[in-house]
C-alpha cells in the first residue's frame, strides 16, 4: 500500500517538512511504501518546496526586517534559467516580530525591496514571488523605496515606513527606473482580495498583523490615499486587479515597477511537483496544515489536494492543528477522515508547544480507528 505525505506547514508550529516527518512517525507498519512531499502555498515553506522541486540552490543575504532590525534571509536560485525564489515572509514576515511589537501602522516591506534589488543586480531577470505571511500592510511602499522609488512628502522628502504615514504621500518620482522593464515576476498568493474596501488587505488581514479596530479603518484610508496619487502620477490603478490586497498590497506596489501576474500559489506548488500523478499513483492521501476554516476552500493546499483525490477515488485523510466548529460539517464531504490535534481538550497553546509529538500520536490514533495498522 502507497502512502503520500503532503501537509502544508502548520504555522508557529512546524514547517511542512517537520509536519511531514510527524506523520511518518505515527505510522508504525513497515509494509506501507511512503513518500513525502512538503508542500506550500506560497506562504512559508514555498522556497524549500520549490527548491526540491526544481533542484535549485539556497542563498542566504541580509536585508532590513518589518521593524528596522539586519537579519539573515533566505531566497532560492534556479541559475539555468536565470530565476530566483523569494518568500516576502523571510525579509518582511509576521513570525520575524515578537506579537508585542506587531503593528501595520510601521511595519515597513523594505527588506523584501532589498532582496529583489540584490537578486537583480546578480543577474537573474526572472522572480518568483511569495506572498503570504506578511507583517505588512504599507502596499509595498517600502520595497518600492528599497528598489529606487521617490515616494515624496509636501517637503520633497521620502515618506517614513510603513502603513500609518503613506497618507503622507504627495508625489511619486519612478522615472529613472527603467532598468527594471525586462524584469517579470511571478506572484504566488492563496488569496485574491483587491486592494481596498470590505475584502481588502487592510479590513481583512491587517488585525491579526496586531492593528486594532480603529487602525484598521486608518490603514484602509492611507491605501486609498497612495493609491490615488500614484494614479495621478503615474496613470497606472494598482488597486484594481484580483490579488492586489495579498501581502499587505507588497504585489500592488511593484506592478508599478515589473513586468508581473497572479497565479494560486497552491496550483502552482501541485504542478512543480507532479502531485496530481502522485496522487493518481497512492492509496491513501494525508493533508493538513495548523487549521481546517472557512478560508481553507479558497485555495488552500489541503483543500486542493483533496479534491484531487477525489477524482481518482482516494482515501484522503486530514489532520489539522485546529479545527473550527462551524467548519466541521462543511468539509466533511472532502476528507475521508479528517481530525485535530486540539481535541479532547487539548488547548491551542498546548497543541503548538507539542505540536510534532501530538501529530505522530494523532495519526496512530488514526490509523489504528481505520484498521490500517
Amino acid at each position: 500500500m502507497k502512502i503520500l505525505i503532503v501537509p502544508d506547514s502548520f504555522k508557529g508550529s512546524l514547517s511542512s517538512r517537520q509536519a511531514a516527518d510527524a506523520i511518518e512517525e505515527g505510522i508504525e507498519d513497515l509494509r506501507f511504501e511512503i513518500e513525502k512531499i512538503p508542500m506550500a502555498d506560497g506562504g512559508e515553506g514555498t522556497v524549500d518546496c520549490l527548491i526540491s522541486a526544481y533542484r535549485g540552490q539556497k542563498l542566504r543575504d541580509f536585508v532590513t526586517d518589518p521593524i528596522g532590525r539586519m537579519i539573515q534571509a533566505e531566497f532560492g536560485i534556479l541559475k539555468e534559467n536565470k530565476t530566483t525564489i523569494i518568500e516576502m515572509a523571510s525579509a518582511s514576515g509576521l513570525l520575524l516580530i515578537p506579537k508585542e511589537k506587531r503593528n501595520p501602522l510601521y511595519a515597513t516591506t523594505y527588506g523584501t525591496g532589498e532582496l529583489i534589488r540584490k537578486v537583480i543586480e546578480c543577474g537573474f531577470t526572472k522572480i518568483i514571488l511569495c506572498l503570504g505571511g506578511s507583517a505588512t500592510t504599507d502596499c509595498g511602499a517600502g520595497a518600492l523605496q528599497a528598489l529606487g522609488v521617490k515616494l515624496l512628502d509636501k517637503k520633497g522628502n521620502n515618506i517614513r515606513f510603513g502603513g500609518l504615514y503613506l497618507k503622507d504621500l504627495k508625489r511619486i518620482d519612478i522615472s529613472a527606473l527603467n532598468k527594471y522593464k525586462n524584469i517579470k515576476i511571478t506572484f504566488l498568493c492563496d488569496v485574491s482580495n483587491k486592494l481596498l474596501g470590505v475584502n481588502g488587505a487592510a479590513s481583512v488581514y491587517s488585525q491579526q498583523k496586531g492593528a486594532s479596530i480603529e487602525e484598521v479603518q486608518i490603514l484602509d484610508d492611507n491605501l486609498e490615499q497612495f493609491t490615488r496619487i500614484v494614479k495621478k502620477d503615474t496613470g497606472i490603478d494598482i488597486a484594481k486587479f484580483e490579488g492586489s490586497g495579498a501581502a499587505g498590497g507588497l504585489a500592488a506596489g511593484l506592478s508599478l515597477l515589473f513586468k508581473s501576474h497572479f497565479v494560486s500559489g497552491s496550483e502552482f506548488v501541485i504542478n512543480a511537483t507532479n502531485l496530481r500523478k502522485k496522487i493518481q499513483n497512492a492509496d491513501i492521501i494525508i493533508t493538513g496544515e495548523g487549521e481546517l476554516n472557512s478560508q481553507t476552500k479558497f485555495g488552500k493546499i489541503p483543500y486542493e489536494i483533496a479534491g484531487i483525490a477525489r477524482e481518482y477515488n482516494k482515501t484522503v485523510i486530514g489532520v489539522f492543528g485546529n479545527i473550527t466548529k462551524e467548519t466541521k460539517e462543511e468539509y466533511k464531504q472532502e476528507f475521508t477522515y479528517m481530525s485535530a490535534l486540539c481535541e479532547q481538550g487539548i488547548s491551542k497553546e498546548k497543541a503548538m508547544q507539542n505540536a510534532y509529538s501530538l501529530l505522530s500520536v494523532k495519526v496512530k490514533k488514526i490509523f489504528e480507528d481505520l484498521q490500517l495498522n
